[in-house]
């Protein structure tokens, strides 16, 4: 089985699948595919073309399957690993967790926008802009103060992890490329959740990740508004 991803440092949906795949011990191939370019011509765009049509990031191929959808991903990992328990046990607390994934798959599109996800940097000054003018990404930062909060009042205590449903599990790998916004543009958070974050962020798969992340040193121009070097 191989995942194939981009960077470390900036490819927050590479994140999830590997992320989820370390923490349950899950025996698979990484291949790197480091972004160059995003135009049709690039080294990226043609290897993982070569892959998968669609010419992006992650994409598992296992055997004679190619999935090329971050959360096709996590669910065929949960039914092929079923004693890996990727998903809460408890069906209220799966179907939570299910949504709570699928919000994050197609929501907080401004804070995403505003703050890409960029492991290495430290830019606390452009999050207190952000937080200051762009309204949307300030009713995200929100809506993931209260969807946390939640979780954490009710699941948390169940299980020494202390993550979204108790134990980690695919919720928790789905939110860790946000947390990592969260971290690098100083956006405060309550103390509960800060210590969420905290925890997820000394999960053996997402430190793993950021260690990597930080090993890269490779600056894009393109994924980086914000700076002119590294």
């Amino acid at each position: 089985m191989r995942l194939f991803i981009g960077n470390k440092n900036y490819s927050s949906w590479s994140m999830r699948p590997w992320v989820l795949l370390k923490q349950a011990g899950i025996a698979f191939e990484e291949v790197k595919i480091l972004f160059d370019s995003f135009k049709p011509d690039s080294h990226f765009k043609q290897s993982i073309k070569a892959v998968s049509a669609l010419g992006k990031v992650p994409v598992l191929v296992d055997g004679d399957l190619t999935i090329y959808e971050s959360l096709a991903i996590v669910e065929y990992l949960a039914e092929s690993f079923p004693d890996k328990h990727l998903w809460p046990a408890d069906k209220v607390a799966r179907a939570k967790a299910r949504m709570a994934c699928a919000e994050m798959h197609v929501g907080f599109t401004a804070l995403r926008s505003a703050c890409p996800m960029n492991i290495e940097a430290s830019l606390p000054h452009i999050g207190a802009i952000v937080m200051r003018d762009n309204g949307a990404a300030v009713a995200n930062v929100k809506r993931l103060e209260t969807l946390w909060g939640e979780l954490l009042r009710q699941y948390a205590h169940t299980h020494s992890d202390g993550m979204l449903f108790g134990a980690f599990c695919a919720a928790d790998a789905y939110f860790a490329p946000v947390v990592m916004r969260l971290k690098t543009y100083g956006i405060a958070m309550s103390p509960m959740v800060t210590a969420y974050m905290s925890r997820l962020c000394a999960m053996p798969g997402v430190a793993t990740w950021i260690t990597d992340a930080l090993a890269e040193h490779e600056f894009r121009d393109f994924e980086e508004p914000y700076r002119l070097s590294q």
